[in-house]
């Protein structure tokens, strides 16, 4: 690995820095149900004191959720989109939400009263948006191929950057640090932009059409797919520290960075794979779901994953060998 790459390093005693196993004991998952529609995406908030995260999700019946991250207990239903939601993400501090929608809008959610603070209209379907690490500014992309970023405080005025660049719907944008952010576009391309000059930093080309694009819990991994294959990549030195191939159709994937496994969902089948990464084998298969899952994460501690699917469910699975949450 190259210098800067991220701490992935697997303890000597076999086992994760929480107390959790190479491979965590097969338990029941817990079932969250309240979508009517296909889940599209789930992102964990960032630790905000000693258990206590929150799990917001997108779905294709317009109604993103939040949600206890420990139980998946529902907090509330964020209303006011009139189409399909693709993507949704909560700010480091959980006090602000964004949304991605088909309705050709991004919306600002206060997550305590549930209440729209702001409408960030497009003349396009809004495939992904994310917040900057201080929840000043947000980032939109999507079928209109332009990446925008809001100042929340003057979002009037946005700023495109990379303007012309993309030729393919941006599907996903990662905003690892204040000058610095990732767009990810059906063209194949991943692309690094300098927030202060606007200017393409880092490029990378893949062979098959962008799955997903997401940063760690602990900010310093991004992990991307494409067709069959997973990438691993430095969110500070944007190298690629590895590719790994599977035999299946690939939309998600985490890395668990103190056992050095990795999981994935998928179009192929129903089934959550856990992986090997430095063998690179599977290791197992987690059933439950009954459609393509779409989206899996890692909780911000590491004790556990959800997992949305085309069924409709969230479903989070322990991934520690003590009890945990629900997991009494």
């Amino acid at each position: 690995m190259s210098s800067g790459s991220p701490t992935v390093n697997l303890p000597n005693d076999g086992q994760s820095s929480n107390g959790g196993p190479i491979q965590a004991p097969r338990v029941v998952p817990l079932t969250c149900h309240g979508h009517s529609r296909p889940v599209t995406h789930l992102s964990f908030s960032p630790m905000l004191a000693d258990d206590e995260y929150y799990l917001i999700s997108a779905c294709k019946d317009n109604n993103p959720m939040l949600r206890d991250g420990i139980t998946g207990d529902w907090i509330g239903t964020f209303l006011g989109h009139k189409g399909a939601v693709w993507q949704a993400r909560l700010s480091n501090d959980a006090a602000l939400a964004a949304t991605a929608s088909a309705d050709f809008s991004a919306k600002i959610w206060d997550t305590f009263t549930g209440e729209c603070l702001q409408t960030l209209q497009h003349n396009h379907i809004v495939r992904a948006a994310t917040f900057s690490p201080n929840p000043t500014h947000v980032a939109t992309g999507g079928q209109e191929k332009k990446l925008r970023v809001y100042d929340l405080a003057h979002p009037e005025t946005p700023m495109e950057i990379g303007a012309q660049t993309h030729t393919g719907t941006i599907k996903s944008i990662v905003w690892s640090d204040p000058n610095s952010i990732l767009s990810a576009s059906d063209d194949r391309k991943l692309r690094w932009w300098d927030t202060r000059s606007r200017e393409l930093v880092s490029k990378f080309d893949v062979d098959e059409l962008i799955g997903s694009c997401e940063l760690s819990p602990e900010g310093n991994l991004i992990s991307a797919t494409a067709g069959k294959t997973v990438y691993f990549f430095n969110a500070q030195s944007r190298q690629l520290i590895k590719s790994i191939s599977t035999a299946y159709e690939v939309s998600s994937v985490a890395l668990h960075q103190q056992t050095m496994r990795f999981i994935t969902g998928g179009s192929s089948d129903t089934w959550v794979r856990v992986y090997d990464y430095d063998t690179e084998a599977e290791l197992d298969i987690y059933k439950g779901h009954h459609g393509s899952i779409w989206s899996v994460s890692f909780s911000p501690d590491g004790k556990l994953y959800a997992t949305g699917s085309e069924d409709g469910t969230i479903k989070l699975w322990k991934y520690t060998n003590q009890p945990y949450g629900l997991w009494k």
